[in-house]
């Protein structure tokens, strides 16, 4: 009777220590494979009995109700429609990828893109803002927001809300927000910009350098402009006093940066920007039994995995069935992720699905090799398990991402727009055919296993750091507090010119003086005398 005594009290006591460590968790998710990454995050706070509530507005594309019971799930309405909210993206890659439109009709469109986000933006946030919402949220009393970038106001609302924030990103100006309002060192000698199109990398020579320092410049004007005009403005608007977006991004306690040293170049970083990429990867699963016995078809010559992500639902006929036309004439088996129409030139050997099991092919011992786009969680896959690329990036960050690939000697990088069916056919086969694109990314891979801890476990552990400790300033840099002119030290610069000036004035004075004073002629004697 005692000992059952005993049992119940030491699980019970367990039971309250569970209670006690648990936390209450909001989350403001991207979209797309934003949120398919920070989903593996939420799903792993639940496991470890945190609270979690997700807060999306409703028009959100990807977010919805029903995708996981376990974690609570708010939505706030917006003037918007699913549809108008899917546009804002699905045009900017539509000017992207549009190569039959001069530069003044790119200019107009251009401009209509940046119109689309500006009003979404907006609205969104309005939608934040109004109502109820942020007074049920004091209420609720979070322990950590969890946000990504992607979500407009994510990071204004932490600052209402007066809770300690975590940022997850990888953004195609990331670059650019880590250093403006990250105070993220760069220097523009060996850190490339972001948008550079995939063709600088630490290794700059003196011209790639002058155009390096160039678009850091570019950037960093365009993006002040811009965040002057949108963001800051609005912000200011919301918290009726002037607020700029950095204000509120820079007061992050963690950055969670979606990459990791198998993949980025070399650089310093602040103690409070802590390298993640891959928390999602894991080891393959069985394949469902159809595409198994197609895989397995392929004998000894493999498959090749082809997707262009979930953003990409269609293609120009002329581009399919250049694809499709190089597909197939390579002798492997190709599983191709695409949702349009079915090209014309598809051959017996190529084989398309509407959605693949991309992490459980790539881990597949038949592939050979993957054709991507180039965005982040898929190329974490293939270095996860070891598989070289073929690149064929599109737009924002994904020229940059198979360029550092490239760099390292895992991908080959080819232009969506102007490549032909040799090209591509060429390129895949040198992949799979030359040993040194293997050998590479295995090198990649292995660097990336050989971790102290695991990307999840990593990423989990800093949100739980912040909860515990009621945030994290103390890795917060002082750099936050000084003005652009005593960051660089220009004050400290300005004043000791001075001082040498100073010094420089007096010591051509003095020399003067004495010059005129021992040397001066001495006035010539009278004839008389």
């Amino acid at each position: 009777m005692m000992r059952n005594r005993s049992c119940t009290l030491v699980i019970l006591l367990l039971r309250l220590s569970e209670v006690a460590l648990s936390g209450n968790v909001l989350v403001l998710p991207g979209e797309y494979s934003h949120w398919h990454n920070m989903r593996v995050i939420v799903e792993e706070l639940l496991d470890r009995n945190h609270s979690v509530t997700v807060l999306t507005h409703s028009a959100s594309p990807t977010v919805k109700q029903g995708q996981n019971e376990r974690f609570n799930f708010m939505s706030f309405h917006v003037n918007l429609d699913q549809e108008e909210a899917e546009s804002v993206s699905q045009n900017l890659i539509n000017l992207w990828l549009d190569q039959n439109t001069t530069s003044f009709q790119k200019l107009a469109s251009f401009w209509n893109v940046m119109s689309g986000m500006t009003r979404y933006l907006q609205v969104v946030c309005d939608g934040m803002f109004k109502g109820d919402l942020v007074t049920l949220l004091k209420e609720s009393h979070f322990d950590v927001l969890l946000y990504d970038p992607m979500m407009p106001c994510a990071d204004l609302l932490a600052d209402v809300l007066e809770v300690p924030f975590v940022m997850s990103l990888r953004l195609s100006f990331a670059n650019a927000l880590e250093r403006l309002c990250g105070q993220m060192p760069a220097p523009p000698s060996y850190v490339p910009a972001a948008g550079t199109q995939g063709h600088l990398s630490d290794h700059m020579d003196f011209i790639e350098r002058l155009e390096n320092m160039l678009l850091y410049i570019g950037h960093t004007a365009m993006i002040k402009l811009h965040t002057m005009v949108t963001y800051d403005k609005h912000f200011t608007k919301i918290t009726g006093k002037s607020t700029t977006l950095c204000d509120v991004m820079g007061k992050a306690d963690i950055w969670l940066i979606r990459t990791y040293w198998d993949f980025e170049y070399p650089r310093p970083f602040l103690p409070n920007f802590k390298f993640v990429g891959g928390l999602h990867c894991k080891p393959a699963k069985p394949l469902p039994k159809e595409m198994e016995d197609f895989v397995q078809s392929s004998g000894d010559d493999g498959i090749v995995v082809f997707s262009l992500g979930s953003m990409i639902k269609n293609l120009t006929k002329e581009r399919a069935n250049t694809i499709a036309s190089a597909l197939g004439q390579i002798p492997q088996k190709v599983l191709w992720r695409y949702t349009g129409e079915k090209p014309e030139a598809l051959a017996p050997n190529t084989r398309l699905y509407d959605w693949i099991p991309q992490n459980d092919l790539l881990g597949h011992p038949k592939t050979k090799a993957f054709i991507t786009h180039g965005g982040t969680n898929g190329i974490y896959e293939a270095i996860y398990h070891g598989v070289p690329m073929v690149g064929l990036p599109l737009f924002a960050d994904q020229p940059d991402n198979i360029n550092h690939m490239k760099t390292k000697g895992a991908a080959v990088m080819l232009d969506f727009n102007k490549m032909e069916t040799n090209d591509l056919k060429q390129a895949v086969s040198d992949v799979i055919n030359n040993p040194s694109y293997k050998e590479s990314m295995m090198r990649l891979s292995q660097i990336h296993h050989d971790q102290p801890v695991k990307p999840l476990d990593q990423a989990v552990f800093w949100v739980e750091f912040v909860m515990r400790n009621k945030g994290a300033k103390h890795l917060r840099v002082e750099a936050h507090n000084l003005t652009w002119y005593q960051y660089h030290c220009l004050d400290v610069a300005a004043f000791l010119l001075s001082v040498i000036a100073l010094v420089v004035f007096i010591f051509v004075k003095t020399c003067s003086w004495l010059f005129r004073k021992c040397f001066r002629k001495t006035p010539a004697k009278s004839k008389k005398e």
